[in-house]
Order: C-alpha cells, then sequence, then structure tokens
C-alpha cells in the first residue's frame, strides 16, 4: 500500500500548517472561467506585460516629457482612454494579480521570504539568473507584442496561429536552454 505523503509544513510567518496546493486541473478550468469573464465583462483577454509598459511610459514622461510625446510606443500609452497611463485594465489587472495572490498565500500560510536555488546556485547568482531570465522576457514579449499570458491564454483561446508558434517556441527554446543551467539545480 502506498503511503499518502503530507507536504504540510508550518509556515515561518504564522506557525500554522500549510494547505496544500490546488489540484491543477480545479485551477485549470478555475483560470479558463478567468478568461472567460475576462472576454464577457471586460472585452479582452488576459496579459501583464502591457501593464508594465504603461509604467515605463509614464515613468518616461515624468522623466522626459519631450521624449515620450514624440516616441510613438509611449505616446499610444499616454494617450489611451482614461486619461493617465496607470489607469489602465492591465494595470488594474496586475495589482489584482499580485493583491490575490498574497491573500491566497497569507490564507495558505505559504508566505515565506527566501530564495530558491539549487545546492550549487549561491543566492546572488539564482538572483542574478532569475533577473536576466526576467529582462529577457520582457524584452521578448515587447518584441512579440504580448507576454506569455496573453499570447498563450488570449491568442491560444482565440486559436490565433501566431500565439501558437511563439508558445511552441518558448517551450522549445525553454527546454534547449535548460541543458545550460541545469548544473544550477542538481
Amino acid at each position: 500500500m502506498v503511503k499518502k505523503r503530507n507536504n504540510q509544513k508550518k509556515s515561518p510567518v504564522s506557525g500554522r500548517e500549510s494547505q496544500p496546493y490546488w489540484n491543477p486541473y480545479v485551477a485549470g478550468v478555475g483560470l479558463g472561467l478567468t478568461l472567460l469573464a475576462a472576454f464577457v465583462f471586460m472585452g479582452r483577454g488576459l496579459g501583464a506585460s502591457g501593464a508594465f509598459t504603461s509604467l515605463v511610459s509614464w515613468g518616461v514622461d515624468a522623466l522626459a516629457p519631450v521624449h515620450a510625446a514624440a516616441n510613438g510606443m509611449f505616446n499610444q500609452y499616454l494617450e489611451a482612454p482614461g486619461g493617465h497611463p496607470l489607469v489602465d485594465w492591465l494595470v488594474i489587472q496586475i495589482l489584482g494579480v499580485f493583491v490575490g495572490g498574497l491573500i491566497s498565500g497569507l490564507l495558505a500560510s505559504r508566505i515565506k521570504p527566501e530564495v530558491v536555488r539549487g545546492p550549487r546556485a549561491t543566492k546572488s547568482r539564482r538572483l542574478l539568473l532569475a533577473f536576466s531570465g526576467g529582462v529577457l522576457m520582457g524584452f521578448a514579449a515587447k518584441l512579440a507584442r504580448g507576454c506569455t499570458s496573453g499570447q498563450a491564454l488570449t491568442g491560444g483561446a482565440l486559436l490565433s496561429v501566431g500565439s501558437w508558434i511563439f508558445m511552441l517556441a518558448m517551450f522549445i527554446g525553454a527546454y534547449a536552454f535548460a541543458y545550460f543551467v541545469r548544473r544550477q539545480w542538481t
């Protein structure tokens, strides 16, 4: 007989036992319903990279307004409906994701300040790799005209050929690159 593994640990913050993770199929259905609700109520899908572009556009406008006004990319975010680049659906969505994740982590006793890394990686190396990967993904998201959540969830749900090609290329690239960084995790 196989014993059920108990993966619950005490949270260093609350002292309570952490709750188990959700079943991935239930979470997937919940994500699909969230995407459907976004289409029904907001008229558009989910994504994240546009929120960061709005933030950068706002920052450039604050520091160099002439440059921001003359730049087509920044200007389209500065002249967005709502009058201010930070009053955008994607910015509010990202704030909601952050707050929702924080509340979920607190309720499940899974908030723990740590740097997750392999035994061969130092904390600074892990943070450098994470930051570099984030910058690379942000750059790629701008080139691809959407982040992985926008391309995979929204574009994939709309059966966009470009989104499916993007996702296949992303997974192939990730698996190919994993060979070079796997030593950090073993």
